[in-house]
């Protein structure tokens, strides 16, 4: 059987970061593709040059130059193409007005970035192995912050 790849893409400004993520997601029993932008603007203007193809998920980082992750999360969920875009902040501010701003700008998760790899690798097996349409319904402040 030949399962499609679920698509990813990683909105974040940090070199290292990427390369983790990146890292950790190849080591997930797990067929993906990964795509990356370095900054909101080109998280934008990537969204709006894929032609219907959405990605399964978005990790949006929220301190990036040039446009923030809450102002790129506002966007997303003001225009009807994006919608149904699943988006996980992706984030080292566990500042309880970042998280809460993002609950309440849309945001189907929120993830601490993890330093150890080992955590990295659990935090997104955990994530894409929820199919996260059906979630969205259901989301709560309590489940909305992801620890692991």
């Amino acid at each position: 059987m030949n399962q499609k790849p679920i698509r990813i893409l990683l909105a974040d400004d940090d070199e290292d970061d990427r390369m983790m993520f990146r890292d950790a997601i190849m080591k997930i029993p797990l067929k993906t593709r990964v795509e990356t932008v370095n900054d909101g603007v080109e998280l934008l203007n990537y969204l709006s040059n894929l032609n219907g193809t959405l990605p399964h998920i978005l990790f949006l980082d929220l301190n990036m130059p040039r446009k923030g992750g809450l102002e790129c999360l506002k966007e997303i969920r003001s225009n009807e193409n994006f919608r149904e875009l699943s988006v996980a902040i992706y984030s080292t501010s566990n500042a309880e007005k970042d998280v809460e701003e993002a609950f309440v700008s849309g945001a189907n998760i929120y993830i601490n970035k993890p330093n150890d790899f080992g955590c990295l690798k659990k935090v997104l097996t955990k994530v894409l192995s929820v199919n996260w349409q059906y979630v969205t319904s259901g989301l709560d402040r309590e489940t909305f912050l992801l620890s692991v």
